[in-house]
């Protein structure tokens, strides 16, 4: 409480101190201006212009001073808001333009490997959904799901107990036709029995041979069997199952080789032969790829898409690839050449051209003795892009410093701030983030 009583003794001194050290200069201060008013006054009353304003009517006269303070007010705020104009232009002014922070990037060459790129899609060597041209009871199924299988080699057995019985009696009417013929031709060795006679016999056991392969080839329809090797599908067939003629029964593809179909741009035609090396990578592997050669180009354009149809065949061993998957599909156009390379997200694409912003050094040196950069954008031409980056053909030269993000809020001149802490993605080949 002691201590309070002081602080409150002093400053109370200490006001009446600066009251008694003012008060004396205030009241100079005033009376200084009461004597120029009076001045001022006096020399007003001995003008022409006090005599006439005088002279006026009393209602004229106050109408004439209120009129003079009018314009006088207006001329005051108006020389205010001038005043404040110009010293608002002239703080902005040196203030100069705030700074921004980027990020930057020494532009280099890389080397580029030229290719076309496609989807396409995955197609078998040879592969057939496989039906029967018969219908009938499904008597044996000797194959698994999955299995692979040699040409010829028997995949579904209809009941074919009957066909088999009409065929033996085919074949006994049939040799019994060849005995009679023979003998026939005997006799009209000896003129035993008449030429017409002959040649009949020799027609019936022609007859019945040829009906016997009619039944021979009916037996054989009850027996599916595999038309090349390859890999069955899922079966899903039982053992006295009735099967309809066509009904799909299983599926049989060969899967290496293996061709991959995609389509090219009309453009890209001259720049497509049969034999060049194409690289397939595939969703489901990743980590893996596929190197074949183009097999094959479409001697047509698609007139809706004018696109080209293009097929290439690859070594498929390990039988990982799939008829029906989803492929990308890389050419490769001749050897590497070096591009200057940027991310780009460092280019600001517009319809009137592509813009990048370059730190250029001012000359000067900032609050932490650094070299001061400002900004100056110019205009690039871009050429090819992979992945995250694209080629730089004009505009820029190497070793400079380009701005990769940041940059749409800077114009010419701006000072800039670097923070390279975090950089914008810059990867050839990207992979996406699971």
């Amino acid at each position: 409480m002691k201590l309070l009583e002081q602080i409150k003794n002093k400053l109370i001194a200490l006001v009446l101190a600066l009251w008694a050290w003012t008060q004396p200069k205030a009241i100079a201060l005033w009376q200084k201006a009461k004597a120029f008013w009076v001045r001022m006054g006096q020399k007003w009353r001995g003008t022409k212009a006090h005599q006439k304003l005088m002279a006026m009517e009393p209602l004229q006269r106050r109408m004439t001073v209120m009129l003079c303070g009018v314009f006088l007010l207006l001329g005051l705020i108006f020389a205010f808001n001038q005043l404040k104009t110009f010293m608002i232009k002239h703080f902005i002014a040196g203030m100069g333009l705030p700074p921004a922070t980027v990020s930057t990037l020494v532009i280099a060459t890389s080397e580029w490997q030229p290719k076309l790129s496609s989807v396409g899609n995955v197609r078998a060597f040879r592969g057939v959904e496989l039906s029967t041209e018969l219908g009938g009871l499904v008597q044996t199924v000797p194959i698994k799901s999955g299995q692979d299988v040699k040409e010829g080699e028997l995949l579904i057995k209809l009941n074919d107990a009957s066909d088999v019985a009409q065929l033996n009696s085919l074949k006994a009417m049939a040799d019994l036709a060849k005995v009679i013929n023979e003998r026939d031709r005997q006799q009209l060795a000896i003129q035993a029995i008449s030429k017409n006679v002959f040649d009949t016999s020799a027609a019936d056991a022609k007859s019945k041979q040829a009906q016997v392969e009619q039944q021979t080839a009916l037996v054989a329809k009850k027996n599916l069997k595999a038309p090349f090797a390859g890999r069955v599908g899922i079966v899903s067939i039982n053992p006295g199952q009735y099967v309809n003629p066509g009904d799909k029964l299983l599926t049989l593809q060969t899967l290496d080789p293996i061709f991959v179909d995609f389509n090219l741009p009309q453009n890209n035609a001259e720049q497509v032969q049969v034999g060049q090396e194409v690289v397939v990578t595939t969703d489901a592997f990743k980590d893996a790829s596929f190197t074949g050669k183009i097999t094959a180009v479409s001697p047509k354009v698609d007139t809706n898409t004018r696109n080209i149809q293009v097929e290439a065949k690859l070594a498929n061993p390990d039988k990982k690839i799939l008829p029906g998957m989803f492929a990308n599909v890389n050419i490769k156009l001749g050897d590497q050449v070096k591009y200057l390379t940027l991310p780009q997200t460092a280019v600001t694409y517009n319809p009137y051209g592509s813009t990048v912003f370059i730190a250029k050094p001012t000359g000067k040196k900032d609050k932490q003795g650094n070299p001061a950069l400002e900004a100056q954008q110019v205009f690039v031409t871009t050429g090819l892009t992979r992945g995250d980056q694209v080629a730089i053909l004009k505009g820029v030269d190497e070793g400079a410093t380009v701005v990769t993000s940041g940059q749409l809020k800077l114009k010419n001149g701006t000072p800039l701030i670097i923070n390279n802490k975090v950089q914008p993605a810059n990867s050839p080949d990207p992979k996406p983030q699971e």
